[in-house]
């Protein structure tokens, strides 16, 4: 009765020897007791319980654990912003460092030329045609007027025929008409010559009349005759000279005309002749002939380049330049290169005016002797004077020049601990220095390697 009594005061111990007996012992046999055994004493429902450990999952505590660096380091750099700007670590040996200095400024650039020929003749084909023979090679040194090859077109022949014979007919029909304003001209003359002398012999006539009638011997009416007629040849007379005048005046003015036309048709037959002899190929020029590559059945168009001819014994150096130097370049400025112990001397030419891939190009010829043993194609390294030499501060040209565009550096404290960004003003550059003209002092040390990994950075920790 005790136990009873018990165990309905403790509903929950009851429940519980319950269920944990109900599921330890669903579809299990209790085990049979040896024989002799005093039965076991009944268990308490809080024996059966027991504490269930739960499993740590590492990769939360991972993910949980970086979430909480990657707050920190944004805390650390939100605090440096605030603090100093934007900072950046990099290790001190992965910069350069320089100190400005004071020095001379040379002012030139560093250009890469080559050689060229001093002067150069196209060989360019004036009527197009079909080769049919090459009488040179490639590289052959030719003189003026050597015949190189010889071209064939069938439709110039014809067509330089055609103009012949349109010219001959032309020429001829204007031979006629000269011919029959000469005869005109003779007709006048005779013209002229009778009507004379037919004045000349009726004023004779007329004055014998003029006797004879005094003693009747010639009557009034035939002296009157004789008169008029007389009368009608002088005016006869005077109107054939006024138009021998005006025909004379014509005539000059046309014979003048048709003069020039015969000039100019036999003008026009020289130059159809010309175009046909131009199927044979000569050289311009005395020279070296280069780029000549034709064959024979090839055919090649009118105005064709086929070649051209070079000085071989003189040259000039051409070079492209960096189109940020344009407004410094100017014609007649200086350069110079060494060659064999020697140091020869040259000057802009000329300056062409197009810019292609950020460059322009420029000629260069020697003010004095040429060097010796320079071929055509050859690559010389040149100094170009931009300016004289000045004292200055200096700093080595570096790549961060690219980064910044000089309008600001990265300037290493005393100590070495540090880069702050400043704002200078540079000027000039070469090869090897770049002028500084404000922000800086001698002896200050600078970062002159490059900044692309730290560009938008106002101050470099230096480890």
């Amino acid at each position: 009765m005790g136990t009873v009594t018990n165990m309905n005061n403790n509903p929950d111990s009851e429940e519980t020897q319950t269920t944990n007996s109900g599921s330890a012992n669903a579809g299990r046999k209790a085990p049979k007791m040896p024989k002799g055994m005093p039965p076991k004493p009944s268990i308490s429902g809080s024996g059966m319980d027991r504490v269930v450990e739960k499993k740590r999952n590492p990769i939360k505590y991972a993910i949980i654990a970086a979430a909480v660096i990657g707050v920190g380091v944004l805390l650390w750099f939100a605090f440096q912003d605030v603090g100093s700007g934007r900072t950046f670590r990099v290790d001190e040996n992965r910069i350069v460092v320089s100190t400005v200095t004071e020095g001379v400024f040379e002012d030139f650039i560093p250009v890469r030329a080559r050689v060229t020929p001093l002067k150069t003749v196209f060989l360019d084909a004036i009527e197009g045609g079909r080769v049919e023979r090459v009488l040179v090679e490639d590289g052959t040194v030719i003189k003026e007027g050597d015949l190189i090859a010889e071209l064939s077109n069938t439709s110039l022949q014809l067509e330089v025929t055609r103009n012949e014979a349109l010219v001959t007919e032309q020429l001829n029909n204007l031979r006629t008409i000269e011919l029959q304003l000469e005869q005109n001209r003779l007709s006048h003359k005779r013209n002229l010559a009778d009507f004379s002398y037919q004045i000349k012999r009726l004023t004779r006539q007329a004055e014998r009349q003029r006797q004879l009638i005094t003693n009747g011997t010639v009557s009034q009416q035939v002296l009157d005759e004789t008169e008029d007629e007389l009368a009608y040849n002088v005016t006869r007379r005077d109107l054939t000279l006024e138009s021998q005048a005006t025909d004379a005046r014509m005539q000059e003015q046309q014979l003048a005309y048709l003069q020039e036309r015969a000039i100019q048709l036999e003008k026009n037959l020289d130059f159809a002749r010309q175009n046909l002899d131009a199927l044979n190929v000569r050289a311009p020029v005395s020279g070296k002939l280069s780029g000549f590559n034709i064959e024979i059945g090839q055919s090649i168009t009118r105005g064709g380049r086929l070649g051209q001819v070079d000085d071989p014994d003189q040259f000039k150096l051409t070079a492209n330049i960096d189109e940020f130097y344009l407004g410094r370049v100017d014609i007649d400025q200086t350069a110079n290169f060494e060659r064999g112990g020697s140091t020869y001397q040259m000057r802009i030419s000329k300056i062409y005016p197009q810019v292609n891939n950020g460059q322009f190009e420029v000629d260069m010829v020697f003010t004095s002797d040429q060097a010796e043993g320079i071929r055509r194609g050859q690559t010389i390294q040149t100094k170009l004077t931009l300016g004289d030499e000045t004292k200055a501060l200096l700093i080595p040209n570096g790549a961060f020049f690219q980064d910044t565009g000089g309008n600001w550096i990265f300037v290493v404290a005393p100590d070495g601990s540090q880069a702050i960004k400043r704002s200078v003003r540079l000027g000039r550059r070469n090869s090897r220095y770049i002028e500084v003209l404000d922000g800086l002092e001698a002896g200050e040390s600078v970062v002159t390697s490059p900044y692309s990994s730290y560009v938008d950075m106002d101050r470099l920790k230096l480890n």
